[in-house]
């Protein structure tokens, strides 16, 4: 199940409660269009501002309407109780792997980590994605910290922040985790910008923002990859520079992926949680402009 495609969708939401209809459309549309596995609940789905009621629907939704798709459920929380509440209401919606994140206010060590995820190994038959993304969690682990994690039961991916843009550098980066974690365990990457380098450079999954909205674009860079064809994957990825420079541009991508939603009438206006005020009008004017340039609303 850890390989291929994993789309995040957003969590739309509409006068500060989830929009069910829009999370179904866009969880029904990704299903469709042959993603691997639809990962709900990531950092492109909110979880952080949602109740744990919110979340455990839109949980129990995204398994509803995923079809046989495999649907991951993100469970990060800032105390470990609540993330034992959230597998616990993944378990309850019939998800095919959990998704950690180690959130913090306080700076975590290596240890409260460590700790965090050996505890949920014991708490769950689920496997378990580790999630390292030091912009949104403001924890960076250590390819050390790869080793001992994923020597624990249950561990099944990795998800890492991103590998240096340089083709030889990225396979050195992947064989240098490679080393380190077992057989079983999955390498995944984000940072939408260089999947197609890291796949061809040896990850398994491409754990993505854009296809979790666009999934056709997303579908055709791992395609090639996994077929061997890594300058197609690699030409692919450039055409969407624009895009990938937007990204850069809001310091990520929730807002920019979010306006693209919003033009493409998938969710709602104004979709995302406050205080986040998503894109301005000029911003969102760009993004209208690069989607129809890039052909992205066919």
């Amino acid at each position: 199940m850890f390989t291929g495609l994993s789309a995040f969708p957003l969590t739309p939401l509409a006068h500060d409660a989830v929009d069910e209809r829009s999370f179904i459309g866009l969880v029904e549309r990704l299903a469709a269009s042959g993603v691997d596995s639809i990962t709900a609940l990531g950092s492109t789905g909110s979880y952080a501002y949602l109740s744990a009621e919110e979340r455990a629907r839109v949980a129990r939704l995204a398994v509803a309407h995923a079809g046989p798709t495999p649907v991951f459920v993100g469970v990060g929380a800032l105390r470990t109780s609540a993330v034992l509440a959230h597998i616990r209401s993944a378990e309850d919606a019939g998800a095919a792997g959990i998704l950690l994140a180690p959130l913090t206010y306080q700076r975590l060590t290596a240890a409260d980590v460590f700790e965090l995820f050996r505890t949920v190994s014991e708490q769950t038959d689920l496997p378990v994605i580790v999630y390292d993304n030091p912009g949104t969690t403001h924890f960076t682990f250590t390819t050390e910290l790869y080793g001992r994690i994923t020597q624990l039961p249950g561990i099944a991916s990795i998800k890492i922040p991103g590998v240096p843009a340089d083709p030889d550098e990225a396979r050195k980066r992947v064989d240098e985790i490679r080393a380190v974690i077992p057989d079983h365990v999955t390498i995944g990457v984000s940072g939408d910008a260089l999947a197609a380098t890291a796949l061809n450079a040896g990850c398994d999954t491409w754990y993505s923002v854009v296809g979790g909205t666009i999934p056709e674009p997303a579908l055709r860079i791992v395609r090639a990859a996994r077929e061997g064809r890594a300058a197609d994957a690699v030409a692919e990825s450039e055409r969407l520079d624009p895009l990938w420079a937007l990204f850069a541009e809001h310091g990520g991508s929730i807002r920019v992926i979010a306006a693209i939603a919003e033009h493409l009438g998938l969710v709602g206006d104004r979709c995302l949680p406050l205080p986040i005020q998503g894109l301005d009008e000029n911003q969102r004017a760009r993004v209208e402009e690069m989607v129809g340039d890039l052909r992205l609303d066919g």
